[in-house]
């Protein structure tokens, strides 16, 4: 039992082990005033952030790293009363809408319900 509890703690001690040497920080700002912020970050691994703010929490921003396959991957992002809101070339998209779909949509659209007053004046009766 001792053997495996010995092991268990060797193994356990080996995976906690950082691997290599940790990514240098290139670049570190930060500047908080009472209208708003500013920050910026530069690691030797490629990764790059800056953000700023306002004083009513709207954050603008982006950030950058280099993907495993090499690519140089960008992304803006907004956070504001609207939302969170991010944008790159690497960010999934959704499909086209179907021709079908769109048909419908635009028929829907240039032929709204209406009530007809008989329908209406028998509701309104009851």
């Amino acid at each position: 039992m001792f053997k495996v509890l010995m092991i268990c703690a060797i193994v356990g001690l080996a995976a906690a082990f950082p691997e290599g040497t940790p990514d240098e920080v290139i670049l570190r700002s930060e500047d908080v005033r009472p209208d708003g912020f500013e920050s910026k970050l530069e690691l030797t691994n490629g990764i790059n952030e800056q953000r700023s703010g306002d004083e009513h929490g709207n954050i603008k921003g982006s950030y950058s790293f280099v993907a495993p396959d090499g690519e140089h991957v960008v992304i803006s992002y907004v956070a504001d009363e609207n939302g969170y809101r991010a944008a790159g070339d690497v960010l999934p998209t959704p499909p086209p809408i179907p021709v079908e779909i769109q048909r419908a949509l635009e028929w829907i659209a240039a032929h709204p319900y209406v009530e007809k007053e008989e329908e209406a004046e028998e509701e309104h009766e009851e």
